[in-house]
């Protein structure tokens, strides 16, 4: 757990993305391309966008009250927390 922890800590000092943006791990670009034009969000929930400086954009979807997470480093992307944020 704390190991998890650090890392976590790590990716997010060392990244210059803003807190409130946050991605979803995708293998490709195709699909993740085609994906951010069909992901929608139901009750209760908002869609997440993300351009990575490499050009790939990634859309997710997170729980209203969750903030959207993306470290440009690990091209990762993720729902964060409403206690910790994007930790």
């Amino acid at each position: 757990m704390s190991r998890m922890l650090a890392a976590l800590a790590l990716a997010a000092s060392v990244t210059l993305v803003p807190s409130a943006l946050t991605a979803q791990d995708a293998k490709t670009k195709a699909p993740a391309q085609s994906a951010a034009k069909t992901v929608k969000a139901g009750k209760g929930e908002k869609v997440c966008r993300y351009k990575f400086p490499s050009g790939e954009q990634r859309s997710w979807v997170c729980k209203q009250e969750e903030p959207c997470c993306a470290w440009d480093l690990i091209s990762y992307v993720k729902c964060g927390s409403t206690i910790t944020g994007c930790l």
